[in-house]
């Protein structure tokens, strides 16, 4: 049996979570996969019960699981405390990335026809858009220390966050980017802002030196304030673009709305393989908590149902299952199923507004539909 570590944490995280796990258990049921769940706070709903963003048995059980289904964290109650230190002490998602040494956070994007119409962008921009922004995770501005707020003797404040990556932690995640771009198109493209940044520097040079172990990948050098507007401007240019903690989540943020909405993005979070070949992995949504519309089954589930399809894809060995999810997921939307986050205006004619739930139940009857045709056509051959 494989083990699903479940951490919906907060906000919209456990009805998301709650949606994906459907559609999972469903895939499971129909393709024979065994699968069991194993639920766990995070954040914010343990730090209510716990007084601790994260238990260290949740963190056990993470390292131990076939892989692990988070859904967001933070929001008003929690982000307002008075928090200092390390980021891992300060949040518990970052604690069970840290700790497990995921440094290598997949973010792929690749609209659904359906949507090339509700973007921001026009339909023949994105319409050949395929890639992946891929993140170092467990290093940069975010855990590098000193990281504080002082107060100097004239009475102001001084923040102040550390830019810092070893040379060891740069080619760790180049070289997944290597070889992931070696498994797609071949194009990879290196962001980092060497300009006015020693790390940036420090990542060009790293970066340039391992291309040499990878001459069938084209290799280009970019810096992240020209990447901002050439994804705007031709984001079908790209395959695969990596760059570092902080550049990645505002880059990849800003390539979700190729997809229609951030509602849309999953992820897939790895590290290297343990002594006992485990490779531990988070999947998860790149949207927030969104506190604004916890519990009115107003969320989109779509990048959630995304992220199990990537599981089912690199972590429970299922490429089947993953193609039944994303095509079910692509049938949802064709079918003219809307949540609010997916609309820009008013609905058409043939679209129709739903929440939650209503996606969730799209899609699942997307892929029984699916199983059945094809059911059909096996017994007439």
């Amino acid at each position: 049996m494989a083990k699903i570590v479940v951490m919906g944490g907060d906000g919209i995280g456990p009805e998301v979570v709650d949606a994906a796990c459907a559609v999972l258990d469903r895939v499971a049921d129909r393709l024979g996969l065994d699968l069991g769940f194993e639920h766990h706070l995070l954040h914010g709903a343990c730090w209510d019960v716990h007084g601790e963003w994260v238990l260290e048995e949740t963190v056990e059980a993470a390292r131990t699981a076939d892989a692990v289904l988070v859904g967001a964290e933070g929001g008003p109650k929690w982000d307002s405390m008075a928090l200092s230190g390390p980021l891992q002490e300060r949040s518990g998602l970052s604690r069970l990335r840290y700790n497990l040494d995921l440094y290598a956070n997949l973010r792929p994007v690749k609209p659904f026809p359906a949507l090339f119409d509700e973007t921001p962008f026009k339909p023949e921009v994105v319409r050949h858009v395929d890639l992946v922004i891929l993140r170092e995770l467990c290093g940069g501005v975010y855990f590098g220390l000193p990281k504080e707020i002082q107060v100097l003797d004239d009475g102001t404040r001084r923040g102040i966050d550390t830019q810092v990556y070893t040379e060891a932690e740069i080619e760790r995640i180049v070289r997944y980017g290597f070889e992931l771009a070696g498994s797609r198109r071949g194009r990879l493209c290196s962001v980092e802002k060497s300009n006015v940044m020693e790390s940036g520097v420090l990542w060009r040079e790293v970066a340039t030196r391992l291309h040499a172990e990878f001459p069938e990948v084209d290799l280009v050098h970019q810096l992240a304030d020209n990447t901002a507007m050439q994804l705007v401007r031709d984001p079908a240019q790209f395959d695969v673009v990596v760059a570092d903690n902080l550049f990645a989540d505002l880059l990849s943020d800003q390539a979700g709305m190729v997809c229609g909405s951030l509602g849309m993005l999953p992820s897939a979070s790895f590290g290297d393989p343990l002594p006992d070949g485990h490779r531990p992995a988070i999947y998860e949504p790149v949207h927030g908590s969104a506190p604004d519309i916890t519990g009115q089954d107003l969320a989109n589930p779509i990048g959630t149902i995304l992220s199990v399809a990537m599981m089912l894809r690199h972590s429970l060995a299922c490429p089947e299952g993953a193609d039944l999810v994303e095509a079910g997921v692509g049938d949802a939307l064709a079918a003219g199923h809307r949540t609010r986050d997916l609309l820009r205006g008013d609905p058409r004619p043939g679209q129709t507004v739903v929440g939650c739930t209503e996606m969730r139940d799209a899609v699942l009857t997307a892929i029984d539909d699916r199983l059945a045709a094809t059911t059909e056509s096996d017994g007439g051959s």
